[in-house]
């Protein structure tokens, strides 16, 4: 794959805001899936998968250096009638059966967590209330395994909150009977100081339906692989996600839809906001169409929205099309400076600076805000956006 090239977007100074957009055939990654650590070289930066992540800043997670502490992250899970919520060893059968790890940092997760949290929705059981999960960092370093599993025609919400401070290596398995229905809203709400490497797998069935939103604020670094496969045809996957990248922060999203199956959907919307010096996001969106997978219906699209000098976006959605017996299949990425002439256009109507300037990015963001479908999650999501705006004015 060729490099992407870093442009300068509308700064009077060469390099302040640099975006890289790239749309080339998806490669496969430099060492196939396996829950062996030993199967995946010790990253050094030059490789495809690792070459935008600062790998002194995850700690140790991507050689082998960072050791499990006791006061790693603490989980806790809120869940009403009709759920079952375990704590297994390592030795249950249903562990890993979404997905096998794709890289060093995955894989070494799946090899040192002690135990995984599970939790099952009875078949046919529709949920009233969301299903809430609390993984809360408490200083130390975590290797960490979840596992949601809707059985046929279970219908659910969950909410995942990250918050404190952690370097936390972890694997989260979505397993979707036929008929079932799971919304997962992943929120990355870390300290400043956190860092938070996660490979996100699902697996759906025959005409079941996944949608993942997942919002990332927080961390030092993070860096998420959202990942979806089909077990039958007539599955259907929508992948959300938004950022808001501050100062010095390094935010990576990394999808990969493969389609394996023939007649199944897939659409794929990120958007991102930054600001502040060194601030880097990076979205990766791969999908694949295997020969097999007739039928498919896919696109794929990211937006970047650039506040202030200084930060930087690379954004290179593949697609790759093994079969022409598709209904269609598309990406789009662009990226660009916060809209001056917009800005002017409210301020000349008397709103004020910093509320027009508020109003433009909670636009930018309300269409994936509106798909969490939680009132109290979505405005404490717009709560955190007017916070990150006023913390740069």
């Amino acid at each position: 794959m060729a490099e992407a090239q870093n442009t300068p977007v509308g700064s009077t100074t060469a390099g302040s805001i640099a975006v890289a957009a790239e749309s080339t055939v998806a490669t496969r990654m430099s060492a196939p899936p396996s829950f062996d650590v030993a199967d995946f070289p010790v990253p050094h930066g030059r490789e495809e998968e690792w070459r935008f992540t600062p790998l002194e800043r995850l700690r140790g997670l991507h050689d082998g250096t960072a050791v499990a502490t006791g006061s790693g992250v603490k989980v806790a899970i809120d869940a009403p009638e009709g759920v079952t919520v375990e704590t297994v060893g390592r030795d249950d059968a249903r562990l890993g059966k979404a997905g096998t790890p794709v890289d060093r940092v995955a894989a070494q997760a799946y090899s040192s967590f002690e135990q995984a949290s599970v939790v099952t929705v009875a078949k046919e059981a529709v949920l009233a209330e969301p299903i809430r999960i609390t993984v809360h960092g408490e200083g130390g370093t975590a290797y960490g395994h979840q596992l949601i599993e809707l059985k046929a025609f279970a219908e659910a919400v969950v909410v995942i909150d990250h918050t404190g401070d952690a370097v936390l290596a972890a694997n989260v398995d979505y397993v979707l009977g036929d008929g079932a229905k799971l919304t997962v809203v992943s929120v990355q709400d870390w300290d400043d100081t956190a860092v938070h490497v996660a490979q996100h797998n699902a697996l759906v069935g025959r005409d079941a339906s996944f949608k993942s939103i997942v919002v990332t604020f927080g961390g030092d670094l993070v860096r998420l692989h959202p990942r979806v496969a089909y077990a039958a045809p007539g599955g259907e996957a929508e992948l959300f996600g938004l950022y808001f990248t501050d100062k010095g922060q390094h935010q990576e999203h990394r999808l990969l839809v493969d389609h394996n199956t023939p007649h199944c959907k897939s659409n794929a919307v990120y958007k991102g906001a930054l600001q502040g010096d060194g601030a880097h996001a990076v979205w990766i969106g791969d999908v694949l169409i295997q020969a097999a997978a007739e039928g498919t219906d896919t696109y794929e699209m990211n937006r970047n929205l650039v506040l202030t000098d200084g930060a930087r976006v690379d954004s290179v959605p593949n697609l790759e099309i093994e079969t022409g017996e598709i209904v269609g299949a598309g990406h789009a990425s662009a990226t660009g400076r916060f809209d001056d002439e917009q800005l002017f256009y409210l301020q000349s109507r008397g709103i004020p600076a910093e509320e027009a300037r508020r109003l433009v990015v909670r636009g930018f963001f309300a269409e994936l805000v509106q798909q969490i479908g939680l009132p109290d999650v979505e405005a404490r999501l717009l709560d955190t956006i007017e916070a990150e705006l006023k913390a740069s004015v």
